[in-house]
């Protein structure tokens, strides 16, 4: 009875909310009663109705009556679709839109009956997205169409980003529109809706014509079957309106298939506790079909279970409950860890102030050990001025004994490097010695060679005479060697001329190593009278040596005798690699 009441809430509250309660609510209340055969009680209706502010539409509106007086005392024993159609008349006028749709007012009242029993127990009621898909999937199947997934959803993404479901309203003008049922003509998707209406709130679970056997005749008739959750009726055609009998389902029921007889295919049969009976299909797959609805109702009753789309309804709703708990106990989670984490933030001021008053008390005391530190300054600065005054005048005797090592140093440094110049000046010397020695060596054999060439020049000359003399005969082949002497001599005397070249460039450099020689000369007159000016200092930096010195015109030499033969052999060696 809960659920037929939460059944019967939606499609009130629909009539309920499109009504003007203070003028119409009698109607609704009367209307009610009639069609749910539920006993009028005039006078709790004009008590609750009074036009005054102490009645109980001010106190405690609409719902108390409804409940005490008229849906407590609802048996079951009414017709649903009339029920429906009283509240759809009173409320469709109002909300339904203006607009041209594709499906009829029947269709569009089948739609909204549909969409009470598929919406949410919560008001204002709405039909969520997982409803609206199950629903359109139902529609398009009975259409023979293709589902298509894909725009739905994109559909379902809109709709979440502005809303959580459909109302009635919206629903009828969705499948109105024909969005999802693009190609069908009305008759098509009029059927289709029909077809669904039939399963979902007439719970027709299977309908069709077949072939029935008369118990009394023993005659077989087309019937058309309507199988229900615990009840098969059967009617003269398939418009329901004359009824020919019901075959009463429960758990003691079974079914059949039967052979071939009496000329008729495809028999099976039902046994109930008081009668049998025998129904014949168009063909071996309805025969099938019908057997395995018609066992799949009797388990169900068996087991007390709904109908299949009633249970799957109830499935579906316990899942989004389930959802929806989860998402409420992880947005309690969140809290949690949302008021944990103000009571850490919380915590972490209470530190951070703590930490301020230390750091407080820590700046106090470093304010007093500060002063502290300055009185112990001020008198370390007294004693550093002091030993200041005593270190400074320590610097200046360091700096004057620096000054005078420094002196000393300098003066020494000028000594040595007198006796370096002085030792480059004896370099000097000995090394124009030694080239003018080369030069004047080198003249003479200039002179020798010049002489060697002058006494064969002689010889040829000798020679050419003495060939003049020879007879006539030889005279030809003589002027021959004589034009070849003479070519030979002009060589000599081109090597004669180059080495009267050489000479003059030899004594060129000769003029040049003697001035080179008296420069060195001079200069050694000069160290000499430096030497003999600090000849104590000089000899004290450098003694001198123990070996005898080879005595020249100006003076001691600059080389030992074995420095000088040592020097010959060197200049040689040289000579005889030049020649």
């Amino acid at each position: 009875m809960v659920g037929l009441k939460e059944e019967l809430l939606k499609s009130i509250w629909h009539a309920f909310t499109a009504l003007d309660l203070d003028r119409s609510g009698k109607v609704l209340s009367h209307n009610l009663c009639t069609v749910l055969n539920v006993p009028h009680d005039p006078v709790a209706l004009e008590e609750h109705f009074r036009d005054d502010d102490e009645g109980p539409v001010s106190n405690q509106g609409y719902m108390p009556y409804l409940n005490k007086f008229i849906l407590e005392k609802v048996q079951g024993n009414f017709d649903k679709v009339e029920f429906n159609r009283m509240c759809w008349t009173l409320c469709a006028k109002k909300n339904l839109s203006k607009s041209p749709l594709l499906i009829s007012d029947e269709d569009a009242f089948k739609v909204w009956v549909i969409f009470n029993f598929l919406s949410e127990d919560k008001y204002p009621l709405i039909i969520v997205p997982e409803e609206i898909e199950y629903l359109l999937k139902k529609i398009t199947e009975a259409m023979g169409a293709g589902w298509q997934q894909e725009q739905f959803d994109h559909y379902k993404i809109a709709l979440n980003t502005s809303r959580e479901g459909l109302s009635a309203w919206e629903l009828i003008d969705l499948i109105g529109s024909g969005q999802f049922s693009k190609g069908m003509d009305r008759q098509t998707v009029s059927m289709a809706i029909n077809e669904v209406f039939n399963e979902l709130i007439l719970d027709v679970l299977k309908q069709g014509y077949m072939l029935k056997k008369g118990h009394k005749r023993k005659n077989w008739m087309e019937r058309w079957f309507v199988l229900k959750p615990n009840i098969i009726s059967y009617y003269v055609s398939e418009d329901l309106k004359d009824k020919k009998g019901d075959i009463i389902l429960d758990g003691n029921c079974c079914v059949e298939a039967l052979p071939d007889k009496d000329g008729k295919k495809c028999l099976f049969l039902i046994k109930c506790l008081d009668k049998t009976f025998e129904i014949s299909a168009s063909d071996k797959k309805k025969k099938q079909e019908w057997i395995q609805a018609i066992q799949s109702t009797v388990n169900l009753l068996r087991a007390g279970s709904p109908p299949p789309h009633k249970e799957a309804r109830q499935k579906r709703k316990e899942l989004r409950q389930k959802l929806l708990a989860e998402q409420e106990e992880l947005e309690r989670q969140m809290k949690e860890l949302q008021a944990a984490n103000e009571n850490k933030q919380k915590e972490l001021e209470t530190v951070r102030k703590q930490l301020e008053a230390a750091a407080a008390r820590a700046a106090e005391e470093e304010k007093k050990r500060l002063q502290t530190q300055v009185e112990l300054q001020d008198r370390f600065s007294l004693e550093l001025e002091r030993e200041k005054m005593v270190r400074q005048k320590m610097e200046e005797q360091v700096a004057q004994k620096s000054s005078e090592l420094e002196q000393y140093l300098q003066r020494v440094r000028e000594l040595e490097e007198m006796y370096k110049q002085l030792q480059e000046a004896l370099e000097d010397e000995k090394q124009a010695r030694q080239d003018e020695e080369t030069v004047r060596k080198l003249q003479a054999r200039l002179l020798e060679e010049e002489t060697a060439k002058r006494a064969e020049l002689e010889k040829w000359h000798l020679q050419q005479q003495q060939t003049i003399q020879m007879t006539e005969a030889e005279k030809q082949e003589l002027e021959n060697q004589r034009m070849m002497k003479e070519e030979a001599l002009q060589v000599a005397m081109q090597q004669l001329k180059q080495l009267e070249l050489e000479r003059k460039e030899a004594l060129e450099q000769y003029e040049e190593v003697k001035k080179k020689l008296e420069t060195a000369a001079n200069n050694t007159k000069s160290w000499k009278d430096k030497v003999a000016h600090h000849e104590g200092l000089i000899r004290l930096i450098e003694p001198g040596s123990k070996n005898p010195h080879l005595i020249t015109n100006w003076g001691p030499a600059a080389f030992t005798e074995a420095e000088l033969e040592e020097r010959e052999r060197s200049w040689k060696g040289k000579k005889a690699t030049s020649e």
